[in-house]
C-alpha cells in the first residue's frame, strides 16, 4: 500500500469520526534548517485550489505548526475546497527577526514553487495567524515583493505576495522603537527585546544606518501601500493603559494602528476589537474563515 494511499485511507476515517485528517504532506523541508518545514493538506480538486497558510505564534521563541490541529480551520478550508498548509520557522535564538520573516516568506516562494506538484493556484494564497503570526501575516501581505527572477535558487524566483492576511492580536510594526508612540509606554518597560532582536549589538547600532534599514524593513505599519491585500484585524483584549507584557503586545492599538494606515491609503482592512470600544467579530474563526476565502474567490 503507497504511502499516499494510507494518508487518503487516514483522513477519511477521521473525517467520519469528526477528527482532523492528518496532512497530505507532513514536515517537508522548504529551507535548510531544521525548523524550515510545512505540513500541507490537499483540498480534492480536478483544478488547481487556493491555498491558507497558517503561522504559529509564540513571540518568535516558542510555537509550532501542530496547533492548528486542534481547530476547525484545516477541515473547514478543505470543505471549501480550499488547500491548507502550517509552516514551522526559526527561532530568535538562532536567527534576527528580518531573517525569521524571511523564513515565512521562503515557505510561501516554496509552496508556489511546487505549486503544479500539490495542485495549488499561485495566485489565491492568503495567511494567517496570532501574535507572532499575525504579524508576519501582515509583513508578508505588506513588503514588496521578494521574487528574484535570476536567482540560482529557483524558489526565491518565485513571488512571496499574498491575496489576503487575517491577524489576530498582531503587533503593528517590529520596529519596537515606534511602540511608545501608540501604546503610551516605550517598549523597554514591558518588552525587553533590543539591538540582539536584529541582529546587532548596541542600542546605538539601531539608529546607524544599517539599522535604520533592518527596522524600516519590518516596519508592517510602514510598508503599506495602495497595491497591498485587504487584511482582516482582531483583537480581544481590552483598551486602557498597558497593564502587563501581554497586554501590552497584543494591545488593541496594534491592530488600530494598521486599520488607520489602510484607512489613509485605501487598502481594505476590517478591525474587530470589543474590547477597546470597537466592534464585536459575529463568529470568531468562522469569521476570519469567511473573510480569507471571499478575498480568494471562493464565496
Amino acid at each position: 500500500m503507497t504511502h499516499r494511499l494510507i494518508v487518503l485511507l487516514l483522513g477519511l476515517a477521521a473525517f467520519a469520526f469528526g477528527q482532523q485528517a492528518p496532512p497530505t504532506f507532513e514536515n517537508v523541508r522548504y529551507g535548510p534548517h531544521e525548523r524550515n518545514v510545512l505540513d500541507l493538506w490537499q483540498a480534492r480538486s480536478n483544478k488547481p485550489t487556493p491555498l491558507i497558510v497558517f503561522i504559529h505564534g509564540g513571540g518568535f521563541v516558542g510555537g509550532d505548526k501542530a496547533k492548528v490541529r486542534d481547530t476547525p480551520m484545516v477541515k473547514n478550508a478543505l470543505d471549501a475546497g480550499v488547500s491548507f498548509a502550517a509552516i514551522n520557522y526559526r527561532f530568535r535564538t538562532t536567527a534576527p527577526i528580518q531573517d525569521i520573516l524571511r523564513d515565512c516568506a521562503r515557505a510561501i516562494q516554496y509552496m508556489r514553487y511546487r505549486a503544479a506538484e500539490w495542485n495549488i493556484d499561485k495566485k489565491r494564497i492568503a495567511a494567517y495567524g496570532g501574535s507572532a503570526g499575525a504579524g508576519t501575516s501582515l509583513w508578508l501581505a505588506f513588503h514588496d515583493d521578494l521574487a528574484d527572477p535570476k536567482n540560482p535558487d529557483p524558489v526565491l524566483r518565485e513571488s512571496s505576495r499574498l491575496s489576503a492576511a487575517g491577524a489576530n492580536s498582531t503587533q503593528f510594526t517590529y520596529d519596537v522603537l515606534q511602540w511608545e508612540e501608540v501604546l503610551g509606554a516605550p517598549a523597554e518597560k514591558f518588552y525587553s527585546e533590543g539591538a540582539e532582536f536584529y541582529g546587532l549589538k548596541t542600542v546605538e547600532d539601531l539608529k546607524s544606518p544599517e539599522g535604520k534599514r533592518i527596522r524600516a524593513d519590518v516596519d508592517m505599519r510602514g510598508l503599506i501601500t495602495s497595491d497591498d491585500p485587504p487584511v482582516y484585524l482582531s483583537s480581544p483584549q481590552p483598551g486602557g493603559p498597558p497593564k502587563d507584557r501581554g497586554h501590552y503586545v497584543h494591545h488593541p492599538r496594534h491592530a488600530r494602528a494598521i486599520k488607520e494606515r489602510c484607512d489613509q491609503v485605501g487598502v481594505k482592512a476590517v478591525l474587530y476589537v470589543p474590547g477597546d470600544g470597537g466592534e464585536r467579530p459575529p463568529a470568531g474563526d468562522q469569521t476570519l474563515l469567511q473573510f480569507l476565502l471571499r478575498n480568494l474567490g471562493v464565496r
